[in-house]
């Protein structure tokens, strides 16, 4: 029970990398807050489920109120939420490279200017930016994908000194998952996932539990000594 009653929000947590991640917090004690574009249900008392556009600011502000009405502090926040639109940059429209930039990149600064200080006054708090090893490397015809996530892992390293000033004692890092099969992994073509499966030393893709353990390891006091780091959880990938 590494998060018992810990209060933690985690963004896209009905499907995925997030999905896992919320499991994994309920598992280990914490009652979560799982913020989603998708709807969602849930029979768990721990679990309050909440439809939200992170790339919005008024529906992170309002969801942020409802959040403070129901809890005195959050302990975590995991910013897991992204899209793909995918595209070779010669082709890629203005809307495509947008909307990622507003979910991936914007969507991560929406919940955590609410949510850092907050902690910082507060002097406690862990935060965990879901990054990607595209973020680390790029990848072709992902220049908008690549730039959200290497974005992520600036803000990631510039939180760790903000909120850490006045004795804020708020951890910030970041997890950069390597190819994990989530179900839009899922979509794509075996010849390719065999492929990726080759660019690692472990010879196989990750299961979302796997990032999903990094992410609880972080957000616990197991890694208390430990912020402004990026964590690739990659299987060897690149190495």
């Amino acid at each position: 029970m590494l998060l018992k009653d810990k209060i933690a929000i985690v963004t896209g947590a009905n499907n995925g990398i997030g999905k896992a991640i919320t499991e994994i917090f309920l598992g280990n004690g914490a009652k979560v807050i799982g913020l989603d574009i998708i709807d969602g249900t849930s029979d768990n008392d721990n679990l309050k489920l909440f439809k939200v556009d992170v790339s919005s600011t008024a529906d992170c502000e309002k969801v942020y109120g409802e959040i403070t009405a129901l809890y005195d502090q959050i302990d975590i926040l995991v910013n897991c939420a992204g899209i793909t639109r995918d595209a070779m940059t010669r082709k890629m429209s203005e809307e495509q490279f947008d909307q990622v930039i507003a979910v991936n990149l914007k969507g991560v600064w929406n919940l955590t200017r609410l949510v850092g200080p907050a902690m910082q006054q507060n002097q406690t708090g862990s935060i965990i930016n879901i990054s990607s090893v595209v973020g680390v490397f790029g990848n072709i015809g992902q220049a908008n994908y690549a730039a959200t996530k290497a974005g992520v892992i600036g803000m990631t390293k510039s939180w760790a000194k903000e909120f850490a000033l006045k004795g804020g004692n708020v951890r910030v890092n970041a997890v950069a998952p390597g190819y994990t099969m989530t179900d839009m992994m899922k979509t794509v073509p075996e010849n390719l996932l065999e492929k990726f499966r080759g660019q690692t030393m472990l010879g196989r893709l990750a299961e979302p539990i796997e990032i999903a353990n990094t992410v609880l390891f972080l957000a616990s006091d197991l890694s208390s000594y430990i912020t402004g780091e990026v964590i690739n959880v990659n299987g060897g990938m690149r190495l």
